[in-house]
């Protein structure tokens, strides 16, 4: 059975089209609230949310549709992703319910759900829902209807938690951090975790609207924190995106580093701490120099579909702790049950302040292959699969390549595109490698 709402992180899409309209959100809780009754007689959702104004919308429909479900919720306001899944597990909460789009721009929104131990929902579960969704809704009686509160503290909570997975004896105290919360829903948050561990804290896209999450700051938009951290001389920058569940990171030269160092960075510091991890879990797009220096440390590494949810489930499958894309998604299991942004960040920096050496300094034994990625739009009848022509490419390029580099050639899921990858150690080639691929693409 295919689902029909339910996509690799929710469900998202253009507010005021379907799904993302308040009819159908109000029936999705009223679903959700049956599915959850079949297990607990009187469950409680927690409810929170990133600064799109759609977000005032779309909580109200709901906390209607749990409500009328005889279901308890309870409303966290803008507050991270991870903070949720978070505050879901200690409050002993039955579900934890999010919305946003993450790095999508405020016309779009979207609905996400972790579990009552703070982890994303099986694909059961989400069929379960999309089945509820075709039955007639049965509306509880008045004196079983549920009730609304909201947690004040919900912030501070968090922040405390973010907090505690930096290591107790260490500071931030004399380094000068930029942070960057892409006017989403850690626009509170973020600055106060840093700067209550001592950091000197600068502070841009901290100032929502309702209008202006992830428009040119935030993880998507990184230039605007480098320009920040060579005008006010800081040590690091810190990009968020809309829902703070992805980190990207900016040195005081103005070097960006993507998720694959960050992941290798994290997986360094456990080894210096003694605690080598059993594996890493990288994507299908992840570095290749980023596998062969994790297996020169005797580290196992696997890819698994690009999406953080398969990374989790990888992880999940191995007992491993790490993981993590280039985007900035980066999990360490043993600090939340999420990709989190400000714990990531705080996980680099601890690594840093431990060391006595910088991010470039921890990642001189990486050196990034380039990789050239071309988008090729496919025509509607285009299947690119039988394509001999490509194969024999592909072929080719291999062979020339041969361990020095890959070819990657895998389909949007959202869009009538082919992405074409190809990585070697050498720009030039990677870039010739991949026109002849594409050439090969639009002779079919």
């Amino acid at each position: 059975m295919t689902r029909q709402y339910f996509g690799t992180d929710g469900i998202r899409g253009t507010v005021g089209q379907a799904p993302i309209t308040p009819d159908f959100v109000l029936r999705l809780a009223h679903a959700v609230g049956r599915v959850l009754k079949q297990s607990e007689s009187r469950p409680t959702v927690l409810i929170g949310k990133d600064t799109r104004i759609s977000g005032y919308m779309l909580e109200s429909a709901l906390e209607s549709g749990f409500n009328s479900a005889g279901v308890d919720v309870v409303l966290l306001g803008p507050l991270p992703t991870p903070g949720v899944a978070y505050l879901t597990r200690a409050q002993r909460a039955s579900l934890g319910v999010v919305i946003s789009a993450s790095h999508n721009a405020f016309p779009d929104n979207g609905i996400k759900f972790f579990s009552a131990h703070g982890t994303k929902l099986s694909d059961e579960w989400e069929l379960a829902v999309e089945a509820a969704l075709e039955q007639a809704p049965v509306w509880v009686d008045s004196r079983s209807l549920g009730k609304a509160r909201r947690l004040n503290d919900a912030p501070g909570r968090y922040i405390e938690f973010c907090k505690s997975t930096f290591a107790n004896d260490l500071t931030l105290k004399g380094r000068k951090l930029v942070v960057d919360a892409a006017h989403g829903a850690a626009y509170q948050v973020a600055p106060s975790v840093f700067h209550e561990l001592g950091a000197e804290v600068t502070s841009i896209g901290c100032a929502p609207d309702g209008l202006n999450i992830n428009k040119g700051f935030g993880a998507t938009h990184p230039q605007a924190l480098i320009e920040a951290v060579k005008a006010q001389g800081a040590d690091y920058g810190i990009a968020l995106d809309g829902d703070a569940d992805r980190l990207q990171l900016v040195d005081a030269s103005g070097r960006l580093f993507n998720g694959d160092e960050l992941v290798y960075l994290m997986a360094m510091e456990r080894v210096a701490r003694g605690e080598k991890p059993a594996g890493v879990v990288g994507t299908l797009m992840t570095n290749k120099a980023v596998e062969v220096a994790l297996k020169a440390q005797g580290i196992e590494f696997v890819r698994a579909r690009v999406g953080d949810r398969y990374v989790l489930e990888e992880l999940g499958k191995r007992n491993w702790l790490l993981g993590g894309e280039g985007s900035g998604h980066l999990l360490a299991l043993d600090r939340h049950t999420t990709g989190d942004g400000i714990v990531s960040a705080l996980q680099v920096l601890q690594a840093c302040v431990r060391s006595g050496r910088t991010v470039a300094e921890l990642l001189e034994g990486v050196k990034l292959f380039p990789q050239t990625l071309i988008n090729v739009r496919l025509a509607g009848d285009q299947d690119w699969k039988s394509n001999r022509t490509l194969a024999a490419e592909i072929e080719r390029v291999e062979a020339e390549l041969g361990d020095a580099g890959r070819v990657l050639i895998r389909a949007s899921g959202t869009e009538p595109l082919l992405r074409v990858m190809v990585e070697a150690k050498d720009a030039a080639q990677s870039e010739a490698c991949a026109k002849r691929l594409v050439a090969a693409v639009e002779a079919a």
